[in-house]
């Protein structure tokens, strides 16, 4: 009973924050679903906030994260007859497709706004955000990230529609959307012929997927260009010509776009950096031939960014995310345009340009201070709801001595399903139940691989702890997780302004051999 009394107070306090939202600087958004979510397929609903009361389709995005308490959502604005509605959401331009972020694991809830803003002001695309909380089905879920899809549109990834008879001449050669990252069977996917990089990853397979145009609308002409595009340019990039300033990369790449995707990956440490939710585009040449060369970008999924994250070296403050990481092949491209001097040279010039403005500590640290106080009224009520996310002081320490299997939770934690097979909280089977993929491997959904995808050593995880699972610390304070990440910043900074200053004198990339691995488990095959 005495629960019972304290959720409905709970519920009445959030109702009243609803009423009162523009007091606390952040818009309630309502939803309402008529059905259950599920990550594979789009349910209806309705969603109330200012400035839009309508229909949507909504369903559950992410991977690792669908095993969070606070889960993201994918949303698509409808109309009455349940076509798509392009419309803008508090202030950002009109579109159809949108998404809800949880900053669950990111106690800061600023890191990926933080870097959507850097890459933006680094004179790029990259989606608008804004803060915000939600009630779902009448239960608060949080404060939560509303953000722009990467989509290709006018005010989105700014690229040359493709139809049906662009299948030749200047027509198929944009615009292109090109992501490294998990993958389904809904995606184009293609396997770069250049193997991956990253010491102890039991596969080197690099993964591509074309996004726009959908594999439903793909013409097989298309595909077969787009392919080939990328073939050439991963294989330019490791010929012994690839400097050359007519036959090499520079010939196929937007350089200024790797230099800055670069500069923007490194500063962050991620611990999905190049490996995953890396997106490129590719738009239609010119007329004159000029243009349609490879960008990098737009950024995206940085939660585990910032020194936030146990595994792929995210916790060592003088890593380099191109060297890779065992969980996952890098691609080799970013370690051998390294190898290039012009490319390190480029590097450092629009580093020093950058650490004047953009990226100076001054005005990142203003950017964090805004965004902190924006929250600071209504994150009381984030943690109410996940309490898991702050620890005290004394069970910090402790927290820190407790790693079975270095961080991830024993299989006995696992809830369990009528067969008996431990399942992961989202429901998927933990041992035998994975999708396979053709190599008869079992994977997590989108082609992730079970063994070397989770962090298996350090981390702060207990017995059902699923946020320490991947976390790099622990903090008592909203005030505390702020300084750290300050803190850290500060120091990255620190660590590039000594490296980078070297890129076009002493310094030199370590060079990890192509070697092509194929996972292979033959005691599972029949």
């Amino acid at each position: 009973m005495n629960k019972m009394f304290y959720r409905f107070l709970f519920l009445v306090v959030v109702m009243v924050a609803v009423c009162a939202h523009g007091q606390n600087g952040l818009v309630m958004i309502s939803i309402e679903t008529s059905g259950a979510l599920s990550a594979e397929k789009k349910v209806a609903g309705r969603m109330r906030m200012d400035g839009y009361d309508g229909g949507i389709g909504i369903k559950l995005r992410g991977n690792s994260s669908l095993g969070f308490a606070q889960k993201k959502y994918t949303i698509e604005l409808r109309s009455d007859d349940g076509g798509k509605l392009a419309a803008g959401l508090l202030g950002m331009p009109a579109h159809s497709d949108w998404v809800l972020l949880a900053p669950y694991n990111d106690v800061s809830a600023v890191r990926d706004a933080l870097a959507f803003q850097l890459w933006r002001d680094m004179g790029h695309w990259a989606p608008h955000t804004r803060l915000v909380e939600l009630m779902l089905d009448g239960e608060y879920r949080g404060i939560y990230i509303l953000s722009e899809a990467i989509k290709r549109g006018r005010d989105r990834v700014d690229i040359a529609k493709m139809g049906e008879g662009d299948r030749s001449g200047r027509e198929v050669t944009g615009g292109y959307l090109l992501r490294i990252d998990t993958f389904n069977d809904d995606d184009a996917t293609f396997t770069s012929k250049v193997p991956g990089i990253g010491e102890g990853c039991l596969s080197s397979e690099v993964v591509w997927s074309c996004i726009y145009p959908k594999k439903k609308d793909l013409q097989p002409e298309q595909f077969a260009y787009i392919q080939s595009y990328v073939d050439t340019v991963e294989l330019v990039v490791q010929s012994d010509y690839f400097a050359d300033a007519d036959r090499g990369y520079a010939r196929y790449i937007d350089v200024g776009s790797f230099v800055d995707y670069f500069i923007h990956t490194e500063l962050s440490l991620n611990a999905d950096g190049y490996r995953r939710s890396a997106y490129f585009y590719k738009d239609r040449q010119d007329a004159d031939g000029r243009g349609g060369k490879l960008v990098a970008g737009p950024v995206w999924d940085y939660n585990l960014a910032y020194g936030n994250a146990n595994f792929a070296h995210a916790d060592d403050i003088e890593a380099w995310c191109f060297e890779g990481a065992s969980n996952s092949p890098t691609p080799a491209l970013w370690q051998r345009l390294l190898q290039d001097r012009a490319f390190r040279r480029a590097v450092k010039i629009r580093y020093a340009a950058l650490r004047g403005n953009v990226l100076s500590n001054e005005r990142i640290f203003s950017y964090i201070d805004r965004h902190a106080a924006v929250l600071k009224p209504c994150i009381g009520r984030h943690f109410e709801r996940y309490p898991e996310l702050l620890v005290r002081e004394g069970e910090k320490r402790e927290r820190a001595k407790v790693r079975p299997f270095g961080g991830f939770p024993p299989m006995g934690w696992f809830p369990m399903t009528g067969d008996s097979i431990p399942h992961f909280p989202d429901g998927f089977p933990m041992m035998g139940g994975f999708p396979m993929t053709g190599d008869s491997i079992p994977h997590f959904p989108g082609g992730f691989p079970m063994m070397g995808g989770f962090p298996m050593m350090g981390g702060f995880g207990g017995v059902g702890d699923m946020v320490g699972m991947f976390a790099a610390y622990r903090v008592s304070s909203y005030d505390e997780e702020i300084s750290i990440l300050k803190q850290w910043l500060a120091d990255r900074l620190s660590f590039l302004d000594r490296t980078i200053e070297r890129f076009d004198k002493d310094w030199e990339p370590r060079v990890q051999p192509l070697v092509e691995k194929k996972m292979q488990f033959p005691f599972w095959r029949e």
